[in-house]
């Protein structure tokens, strides 16, 4: 029986879509499978680690057939990557094999029953839903997702808090040493509602979602979130447990502070950093009235310096920072200065953009 007859890009692109999630490595051979289900010409493509599922559709089935199977995502996928580009592709499923055929190339590939494929259950109804740009969501998510936790025993801090409150979409992560929070204002209005979506959920939608005004509609039910944008819906668990009080940790009244270039103060901490080691990625700044220094050194007696001249007429405060928590925001914000707010040496830093409320990010000082 035919299931797919079209061009390999045509082919690739819904199998380049839902084979993020696909682990290598799983205790069920079957979720290194993806799910293909055909009805007539609507294919469906599907995958899922149990924990998120992608499901995606393409109009390129070939005949009238009702049928469904699940085949290895990475053969799959690297075939149709090492094909040429010209030519149709068909894939053809007989006895339990699905040939991919193209020209004088033919594969024949090991099935398994789509019966068999265990799918994510959709709730049953969502307390909650907001429509974005896809645009405004992938930043809300950019803006903050470098400080998620990896692999942290406080399970709650390994993702992204999202909150609806009044007309405002707010983004908040933290592994404990730093917090990044973003908002976004929406014509839509939220009864308060907090959700910890998975750092997995976040990265993989970081590589789907597009720099373009199509809408993407976010669901959340009690125990999941659903986000439907073109033609992909991804359902994903949410992480149990209560998040930090992110508005506690925002410091709030610093008086010592002062804006700086933040292509010059990045470039500046990236010399410095040469000389910190993998163990110890501690820098010195002190800043003092018109001036911060910035200095690093590491066991075998190096050191860098690197000074740079600010308009700033406040205490002098000597604090030390893990260079790479500076570094990550730095290079991710696009704004042409970032403001400083300092208390004392032993005071958490609030970095913010000029004239603009909706992004904070806080770092914990370190002893250097």
């Amino acid at each position: 029986m035919q299931l797919v007859k079209t061009t390999r890009d045509t082919l690739l692109r819904p199998l380049q879509i839902v084979s993020g999630i696909v682990e290598r490595r799983h205790t069920m051979p079957i979720l290194a499978n993806i799910l293909i289900r055909k009805d007539g010409e609507n294919v469906s493509f599907l995958s899922t680690d149990t924990e998120v599922q992608i499901t995606t559709h393409a109009q390129i089935g070939s005949g009238a057939d009702v049928t469904g199977t699940t085949v290895a995502a990475r053969k799959l996928l690297d075939i149709l990557r090492a094909l040429p580009e010209s030519g149709d592709v068909t894939m053809t499923l007989l006895n339990k094999r699905l040939t991919v055929q193209t020209g004088k190339s033919r594969f024949a590939l090991q099935t398994l029953a789509a019966e068999e494929f265990p799918t994510v259950q959709q709730a049953e109804s969502y307390n909650a839903s907001v429509t974005l740009p896809q645009k405004t969501l992938k930043h809300l998510f950019n803006m903050v997702h470098f400080s998620m936790a990896q692999q942290d025993i406080r399970y709650y801090l390994n993702g992204l808090l999202l909150v609806l409150d009044g007309n405002n979409v707010i983004a908040v992560a933290t592994d404990g040493h730093r917090l990044a929070f973003c908002q976004v204002a929406t014509e839509q209005t939220f009864a308060r509602q907090e959700v910890i979506i998975p750092r997995k959920t976040i990265i993989e939608l970081q590589r789907l979602l597009e720099e373009n005004d199509e809408p993407v509609q976010l669901d959340i039910a009690a125990n999941q979130v659903k986000l439907t944008f073109a033609d992909i819906e991804l359902i994903s668990k949410l992480v149990e447990g209560k998040f930090p009080d992110y508005t506690r940790v925002i410091p709030k009244g610093y008086k010592n502070d002062f804006t700086i270039g933040r292509d010059e103060l990045l470039r500046s901490l990236q010399r410095a950093a040469i000389m910190t080691s993998d163990k110890f990625k501690g820098v010195r700044c002190i800043i003092t009235p018109g001036s911060m220094k910035i200095s690093s050194t590491n066991a075998d007696q190096e050191e860098a310096v690197e000074e740079l001249e600010i308009d700033y007429g406040g205490d002098s405060v000597d604090i030390g920072f893990n260079v790479t928590y500076l570094l990550d925001v730095l290079n991710n914000l696009k704004c042409e200065h970032v403001n400083i707010a300092l208390g004392d040496s032993n005071s958490s830093a609030l970095i913010s953009i000029p004239d603009n409320a909706d992004f904070k990010y806080v770092v914990m000082p370190m002893r250097i």
